[in-house]
């Protein structure tokens, strides 16, 4: 089963929980990727300007796919999608990133696809983010960044996918403040206010090749079911 993961805004953890994800997987042995459609921020290494998160991705994977495939859209400055495409003067086209996903597809059991920033992001002339993943029909999974302000954070972006008509197949919740001394309350609270199934409070994850946490496994036996037919 394939899905789209989200997050409550930049810096939720939705890499770190795409990558367990994908080691999760790896363990019911399945063909597992995971795709970046649009990456921006870069680092120079030697001649190559790279994509921590990509590069974090193809690394947890056990499919290695081409560049084009992995992260079709790269974009220096670490900004919301559209300005760092203007600022390059080039435009993200869906048909492309659709044409990307189908082909990756092909060479997984299962194919995560990881979005950028939070949910409520324009792209471009092809649309919001919700827009795009209308269009490759995925089930979306949240990962909640668990810390002050989490609560409007969280139960604003399910609204949004509410209303976006998207599929919400459940949360994570992730601590990404171990200072927060309310994250029990807060899970809590939101658990009490969201339909779609909690998954399990994260907890905080300095190294993300430790033992998969039990929320994510939870994650990991949901995508594990075959993909519906076509």
């Amino acid at each position: 089963m394939d899905c789209y993961i989200t997050g409550t805004d930049t810096g939720a953890g939705k890499t770190w929980t795409t990558c367990a994800i994908l080691r999760a997987l790896s363990g019911h042995g399945l063909r597992a990727a995971a795709q970046k459609p649009v990456a921006a921020g870069v680092e120079r290494h030697g001649d190559d300007e790279l994509n921590e998160d990509v590069v974090r991705l193809a690394a947890s994977a056990n499919v290695a796919l081409r560049p084009a495939l992995l992260n079709p859209y790269l974009f220096r400055a670490p900004t919301a999608p559209h300005l760092a495409a203007s600022i390059e003067r080039r435009t993200i086209s869906f048909a492309r990133i659709a044409a990307a996903f189908e082909e990756a597809r092909s060479q997984t059991d299962t194919l995560l696809v990881e979005g950028v920033g939070g949910w409520d992001l324009p792209f471009g002339p092809d649309g919001m983010q919700s827009d795009l993943v209308a269009r490759l029909q995925l089930p979306v999974l949240l990962v909640a960044g668990i810390r002050l302000g989490a609560l409007n954070h969280t139960l604003l972006t399910v609204r949004a996918l509410k209303a976006d008509g998207m599929t919400l197949i459940g949360w994570v919740a992730n601590i990404v403040d171990p200072a927060y001394p309310y994250a029990e309350g807060t899970v809590e609270a939101l658990a009490e206010r969201i339909e779609a199934p909690c998954f399990g409070l994260v907890p905080w994850q300095a190294d993300e090749q430790r033992e998969i946490p039990e929320p994510i496994a939870r994650v990991a036996n949901i995508l594990a079911r075959p993909r519906p037919p076509a």
